[in-house]
Parts: structure tokens; C-alpha cells; sequence
């Protein structure tokens, strides 16, 4: 492929300003040359599917009572006969994965990575304790929410980069059809400040995991149209403090995006030129239309780990100083991926069909980057 030289990159986006739209550019630049004259933030969801250990774990329910976790099939006594070798080995290949995110694009890495499926904030531990080996240094953020099975969303942040100032969780109340309580996860807002450049800029993340499809898409909607209404009220909520917020959505939402929790009630458009002030554009559609996704169920890709920006995100440029949306990933890599056999292609998991195959996860993760011209 020929690179482009820098002259040509200012070239462009000149082009794209005298337009009156920025406009995602395709990566065909030297990446150092990209490195030399902007700031790049790369910023990432990633499932880590059932990451739990190997103990028994109990929660605390909203009345103050003691429940036992249903962890019982990640103990070395259960199903998955889930024993400290095994742990051991998912946090290393989670690990080495999270060290790999952005790394295509900017040597530091992520700079953030919203996850999910994580028992408690002592397996988040033991994972920037095994990031160190990979010369990556995170912090963990997670609070331990009513989810029957103790699974979590929780945050990793590289300190040099982002200093949260705020972190709050919101409660999912819903029900599902035959009139239960949906115990879901937390949605958790992370806010804080983007750092590198003075001056520092504020920004809002929400991590989700919304209510799986267990008995069906269509049985199971309401739940995750509920979820969706929860996010929007949170995205509004800050939106009203300041209308120029700069908001990211991230998680596991269950639904792809064109589906009616995110493309009508969040209001994610695919197309950047149809959002307004106060709206949001799904930085990963594009790509399931590409028909490329994070997951594969029978043959079928789905993109349910998407990541939603708000529209100051699209409309700050390069002459505004400030942090704008460059380009989105679905970070698919071989290392990741099944090579031979009828799974081909699709994700490497941990286990199939209750056979340990120590892999990665049944989702990929998915990626933005954020850009600012150097001072």
C-alpha cells in the first residue's frame, strides 16, 4: 500500500474544513507521521466472558440481605470444573489481549477499556496485576451490582491519560414478560478527564450490559428497550448540565444497532450527517453492514458491543483544539480467532459446549480513536 506523506494528510483535511463537514478519512497515512502531529486517544469495550474466580462469592441484596452468588458452575467443583490453572490462564490471555487494543494505530494502547462479565473488582486486580507483565498500567473501576450470577461492568484506565472525577451506578428496573424482576447489571457512569494536552478536557462513559435474549429477541425486547430508556435518561441528564458534553455509550447492549432500543429510543444514527445537537452517532453500524461483527451464532455475525458518541464528538474538528471521533475497529485479530475447523473465523472462546479450549472470549472487542492536532 503507498502511504500517504504528511503534506498530503494536511492536504485532506484542509479539503475536509473548506467542506464545512469532518469526515471519518480512511487509514491509509504512515502511522508515525499520524503519532508526530496529533494526540491520539484510543478507547475500547471488550466482553471478557465469565471472568470469574475461583471461589464462592456471596452479594448483598438492596435490603441489606445476603444471597449466594450463582457462581456455582465457575468453581473448581462445577460444571466447568473451573480450577486456579484455568483462572490463571484467562487472565493471562485477557491480559495479553487488552495489551494488544489500539496498538495498531498508537504504541501507548488504550487508554481506556470498559469490560463486562467480571465477578468482582479482585479479578479486575489480578488483571492490571498481569497487564504490568505486558508493560501496561491500569487502574480498575467496578462496583458489584444485583445480577443473580455476580457478573459486573467495571472500567481499566491508563492514568497518565484519563483521571475520573465521578463514578455512579444506576439501577435497571424492569421486568420481563411473565412479570419477574430483571436483576441486570449496573449501567455505570465514569466521568473524568482526558488528559495529555492542557487543556484537559472533561468526558462522560457508560458502561452496559443490557438483559441477554435469554427465551427469545422478541420475548426479551421490552427488557432491553427498558435498558435503552435508562441510558438515554442518563446521557439527557448530563447533556443538561452541559449541551456541548462529550458522552461515549459503550457496552454489551444485546441488540445490534439498527434494533429498536438503540436505533429509536438511544437515537443512534449510522449516518454522521444525521445527527444534531444533543444526538448521537453508533460509530460500529457501518461495519455489520460490512457484515462484520463481534459475534457469531450459528453462522450469523451480530454486532451487540458497540460503542455510541455523542455528537459534540463529531462537530469539534481540528482547529477546535479539543478531542473529536477519527475512526472506529472491530479489533478481530488472529490471535483471537478460531483458524481451522467449522467454527472458522469466529471468535476463539474460552469453553464450547462445556470444553475448555483456552481461548479468549465469544466477543471481540471493539474500538474508537479520539484525535487532536498537537500544540
Amino acid at each position: 500500500m503507498k502511504f500517504f506523506s504528511t503534506l498530503h494528510i494536511w492536504a485532506y483535511m484542509l479539503l475536509l474544513m473548506v467542506s464545512g463537514w469532518w469526515t471519518t478519512p480512511v487509514l491509509a497515512q504512515n502511522e508515525a507521521d499520524l503519532n508526530n502531529d496529533f494526540l491520539v486517544r484510543c478507547i475500547a469495550f471488550y466482553n471478557l466472558e465469565n471472568l470469574f474466580d475461583t471461589i464462592h462469592d456471596v452479594m448483598v441484596n438492596e435490603d441489606g440481605s445476603i444471597t449466594d452468588k450463582k457462581d456455582f458452575e465457575y468453581l473448581p467443583t462445577g460444571g466447568m470444573q473451573w480450577t486456579s490453572l484455568k483462572y490463571e490462564h484467562k487472565i493471562h490471555n485477557m491480559a495479553y489481549a487488552i495489551s494488544q487494543l489500539g496498538t495498531d494505530v498508537t504504541p501507548t494502547g488504550a487508554a481506556i477499556v470498559g469490560v463486562t462479565e467480571v465477578e468482582n473488582i479482585g479479578c479486575l486486580n489480578d488483571l492490571c496485576r498481569e497487564l504490568e507483565q505486558f508493560d501496561r498500567h491500569y487502574k480498575p473501576i467496578l462496583l458489584e451490582g444485583p445480577d443473580r450470577r455476580g457478573i459486573d461492568v467495571g472500567l481499566l484506565y491508563d492514568p497518565r491519560f484519563f483521571q475520573p472525577t465521578k463514578v455512579v451506578p444506576y439501577t435497571l428496573h424492569a421486568h420481563y414478560n411473565n412479570g419477574n424482576q430483571v436483576h441486570s447489571r449496573f449501567q455505570l457512569l465514569i466521568s473524568g478527564r482526558l488528559m495529555g494536552a492542557s487543556p484537559m478536557e472533561k468526558i462522560h462513559i457508560i458502561v452496559n450490559h443490557w438483559p441477554s435474549r435469554l427465551g427469545g429477541e422478541e420475548q426479551s425486547r421490552a427488557t432491553r428497550d427498558t435498558a435503552a430508556m435508562l441510558c438515554r435518561e442518563i446521557a439527557d441528564s448530563i447533556y443538561l448540565t452541559d449541551p456541548r458534553s462529550k458522552i461515549i455509550i459503550m457496552g454489551d447492549l444485546n441488540d445490534d444497532p439498527f434494533n429498536h432500543s438503540c436505533a429509536v429510543i438511544i437515537d443512534a444514527k449510522k449516518e454522521r450527517e444525521e445527527v444534531h445537537q444533543k444526538g448521537f452517532f453508533n460509530t460500529m453500524w457501518k461495519h455489520l453492514d460490512n457484515n462484520v461483527g463481534t459475534l457469531c451464532y450459528q453462522g450469523v455475525w451480530s454486532l451487540f458491543d458497540q460503542i455510541i458518541i455523542s455528537e459534540p464528538l463529531l462537530t469539534d474538528n481540528l482547529e477546535s483544539g479539543k478531542w473529536f471521533y477519527w475512526k472506529s475497529q472491530v479489533f478481530n485479530k488472529p490471535f483471537l480467532t478460531i483458524q481451522e475447523g467449522k467454527d472458522k473465523g469466529t471468535p476463539l472462546r474460552t469453553h464450547k459446549s462445556g470444553v475448555w479450549l483456552d481461548g479468549y472470549g465469544d466477543h471481540y472487542p471493539t474500538m474508537i480513536y479520539l484525535i487532536k492536532k498537537k500544540n
